[in-house]
């Protein structure tokens, strides 16, 4: 795989260094490929993650969210009883997963049922970032752009 020169970023943006250190790292780590999980945009700002988790207890799971971060961990209790496999397709090992969460992306809730966990995120950007016009020489008459578009 071919490296990619990152220099030009940083020549012409201010403040992105955040991102071009993301990409170097996800270039550097290879993702775990356990547990199986999708990524879905439900809607313009809604996301969901759904991993699947065979084997684990929703008490076998712990999600913690840290600034822009999104740490899910699974540690399987040991069993009491001795088994003896004829096959073991059923991974049902410890895993670590890391997701990167944009700026204002924060978790609502999460499910878990019939093995499947269910993350759902949101984009809520707050009302001092969103775009606004300037009107030249208008004084105080600075309007949010969504409220002009809606009336």
């Amino acid at each position: 795989m071919r490296p990619f020169d990152l220099a030009p970023l940083y020549r012409s943006a201010i403040g992105f260094d955040r991102l071009a250190n993301l990409l170097e790292s996800q270039r550097a780590d290879a993702q775990p490929s356990y547990p199986p999980y999708n990524i879905e945009l439900v809607s313009e700002d809604k996301y969901r993650i759904v991993m699947a988790l065979a084997g684990f207890d929703r008490s076998e799971v712990e999600i913690i969210t840290e600034r822009d971060s999104l740490h899910i961990t699974g540690r399987k209790q040991k069993e009491d009883t001795e088994r003896t496999f004829l096959h073991r397709g059923i991974a049902a090992r410890d895993f670590e997963q890391r997701f990167q969460l944009a700026n204002h992306v924060k978790v609502t809730t999460a499910s878990f049922d019939n093995g499947m966990l269910t993350i759902e995120l949101v984009r809520e950007v707050p009302e001092a970032l969103k775009p606004r016009r300037i009107v030249i020489d208008g004084g105080d008459n600075v309007q949010a752009l969504e409220q002009r578009q809606a009336a």
